[in-house]
């Protein structure tokens, strides 16, 4: 398990912490592999989900930071969506 993921996971459950999470989503990292976010939380997994996100490591780190907002990094071809837009536009603004 990638370091990279397991810190992650740890941040995007600090940032979903009591947060209602009505659908589910995959940020597939290439390289890495994939963390799937649903009413659960966040965790390590490849599970079907409602909306996938695939982005490269440094794109990921930087949306989970706050960095980058993840609407940026779409309209600019740094993160493509496959699924339900609206599923990842309800978790963009939970990350947000």
């Amino acid at each position: 398990m990638s370091d990279i993921l397991a810190k992650a996971v740890e941040l995007l459950n600090e940032k979903l912490d009591g947060a209602e999470i009505p659908t589910s989503a995959k940020f597939a990292i290439e390289g890495l592999g994939a963390i799937v976010i649903d009413s659960d939380g966040a965790r390590i997994s490849d599970d079907e989900a409602d909306v996938t996100l695939s982005a490269d490591a440094d794109v990921f780190q930087d949306m989970i930071s706050g960095e980058l907002n993840p609407t940026n990094a779409f309209m600019s071809g740094r993160l493509s969506i496959d699924g339900d837009m609206g599923a990842a536009m309800q978790l963009a603004s939970v990350l947000s």
